[in-house]
């Protein structure tokens, strides 16, 4: 367990309650979730492993979803990465994501079936662009192929960084029906601002990581002429959004980052 700078050192008090179950990891700042997820990924190097699997402290799982996931592993060649069925806590048959797929010429991440009440529709594996962060598996194969996440996204789109990467390299990404998960997302209420900073800043990023410089124009033309109008109109009084949006658009207008070629 990697305990990124908590405030109240909550990892500690969690490794004395289950002494003898899990091995803590103490970051001394919040590197974010990719430099956190990468602690916890090099100890399971370390360690010697087939696979890697992150799991995000706010999902509970049901019983035998590891081994579904590790089973269906065993059955596509050139893995990336598998996502389980992902619920919401709260109703608990509404799905989160199934993975999802990215289009780099508009900048925009969607995850299959969020929102939709499960009667079914999801009960078949198939190929996605990526793996949801909130519980993936990794063999241990990819990560030697692809990499650890890229930590200048710090929190949102590295996962969708890191499979792409692995599209790049030949491997796939897949989801698993059989294993199941529930996270506790709200959906009540707004995004905050800082997530929706990051978010599009991150959104932005990978566009100019992936793509080239027609993909950002279209990208770019498709947030502002579309997308942010479109949100607007729903929610006109989200003034702290408008802000967070000029705010990432600042961020690329005096930052370079390191750009990969999209095969």
């Amino acid at each position: 367990m990697v305990d990124n700078a908590s405030e109240n050192d909550e990892g500690s008090r969690l490794e004395a309650e289950y002494s003898g179950f899990i091995e803590l990891i103490q970051n001394d700042r919040n590197v974010g979730f990719a430099g956190g997820a990468n602690v916890g990924i090099r100890a399971a190097l370390e360690a010697g492993t087939d696979y890697v699997l992150l799991l995000n402290n706010d999902v509970t799982v049901e019983t035998g979803f590891l081994e579904a996931m590790v089973l269906a592993a065993g059955r596509y060649k050139r893995l990336a990465a598998l996502s389980p069925r992902a619920y919401f806590d709260e109703p608990r048959d509404v799905i989160y994501s199934t993975g999802g797929v990215v289009n780099v010429w508009t900048g925009v991440a969607r995850q299959v079936g969020r929102g939709e009440k499960d009667g079914g529709q999801f009960a078949v594996a198939g190929r996605r662009d990526y793996a949801d962060g909130l519980c993936m598996l990794i063999p241990v194969e990819a990560l030697d192929k692809v990499g650890l996440f890229d930590e200048e996204y710090f929190a949102y789109w590295e996962e969708t960084d890191w499979c792409v990467r692995a599209r790049e390299e030949g491997l796939r990404c897949y989801y698993v029906p059989e294993a199941k998960v529930w996270h506790k997302a709200e959906r009540s209420k707004g995004a905050s601002d800082a997530f929706n900073y990051h978010y599009r800043r991150n959104a932005l990023m990978f566009v100019r990581k992936r793509g080239g410089p027609l993909h950002l124009a279209t990208a770019l033309a498709a947030q502002v002429l579309y997308y942010a109008p479109l949100y607007f109109i729903k929610n006109p009084t989200r003034i702290g959004r408008a802000i967070a949006e000029v705010r990432a658009l600042l961020w690329h207008a005096g930052n370079r980052v390191r750009r990969r070629p999209l095969l």
